[in-house]
């Protein structure tokens, strides 16, 4: 074989290598990294990776999310519940395998295997098509455990999406039952106190403080709260700014008055972006609009607490 010969087979041989490196590479960049999970007390899912950019919702500690990308420093972009956003790592503990509950999963792509465990060399033990959702427990190695149909198995995270979007019959065998209803009933009976006066402490239709009067009204439909708008943060789940419904909770932190809490402020979403409150500035009770300066400037995240 003379020299010539060699430099083409070498080369040949090379590039061989490179392309299956880089496809490999490739291959593995599809798959969502992990599960994170909220170390700190309250940490804000941010819109973009900065500490200046918008609050999308505020996660209480504990809370799990999907680790979208881990790649840019101090930040991890994430999924929670169908949101993405940013978290910062530093109050983030990161596993490649969980146990969690992370949502509902939306399969992306046609005939996808269903596998007894977190490889493709396990066995099959179902398959899903484009458009079902379906619930996910748990993650390992780059695959979502889900549950469907008395059915728990394995799928590969590139094929399927975190999602906002109820489960489908493959999902579930019941629908869930709608909160709608009963948020409009909350809403109705809140504004049925509008007006009367703010009270430091206060939690009786005489006179409300904000945590007061969503402790009361939540009260008369069966639900208990802490008189504190932070620790009212703990209670029910968090949901997008986006996705709010009539009867959830409002949060705002404006730290010259929060001494450090997670929240300075807490209120009723009533729909079309207004809300409920006890105002300390109005000295009664009022609504108010998440877009005008103050709240939006302010606004730390909500939470869903009607079943």
């Amino acid at each position: 074989m003379n020299l010539s010969v060699s430099k083409v087979l070498l080369s040949t041989v090379v590039t061989g290598v490179l392309v299956c490196v880089m496809a490999t590479t490739a291959f593995a960049a599809e798959l969502t990294a992990g599960v994170g999970t909220v170390a700190a007390s309250a940490l804000k899912l941010r819109a973009e990776a900065s500490t200046s950019s918008t609050c999308l919702t505020l996660l209480p500690k504990g809370t799990t999310v999907v680790v979208e990308d881990d790649s840019i420093a101090g930040w991890y972009k994430v999924n929670y519940k169908g949101d993405t956003g940013y978290l910062s790592s530093e109050y983030v503990s990161f596993s490649s395998k969980s146990s969690a509950s992370l949502g509902n999963g939306l399969v992306t792509g046609d005939s996808v295997n269903v596998r007894s465990g977190a490889s493709t060399s396990a066995s099959k033990v179902g398959m899903l098509n484009s458009g079902d959702v379906v619930s996910i427990v748990g993650f390992e190695n780059g695959w979502y455990k889900i549950s469907y149909s008395g059915i728990t198995g394995y799928i590969r995270s590139d094929y399927m999406e975190v999602t906002k979007k109820a489960l489908s019959s493959r999902g579930s065998t019941t629908t869930a039952s709608s909160s709608s209803a009963k948020g409009n009933e909350v809403v109705s009976y809140a504004k049925q106190y509008l007006g009367v006066r703010y009270v430091y402490g206060g939690a009786s239709s005489s006179g409300f403080d904000c945590s007061g009067f969503t402790m009361y009204v939540m009260k008369h439909f069966g639900y208990s709260l802490p008189h504190t708008a932070t620790g009212q943060m703990a209670y029910g789940t968090s949901v997008a700014k986006s996705a709010l419904q009539a009867g959830d909770l409002v949060f705002f932190c404006d730290p010259s008055i929060a001494n450090g809490k997670a929240a300075s402020h807490v209120g009723i979403y009533m729909g079309n972006n207004q809300f409920i409150h006890a105002s300390s500035g109005s000295a009664k009770v009022k609504i108010d609009s998440l877009s005008s300066a103050y709240y939006a400037k302010y606004y730390a995240g909500a939470r869903h607490i009607i079943k």
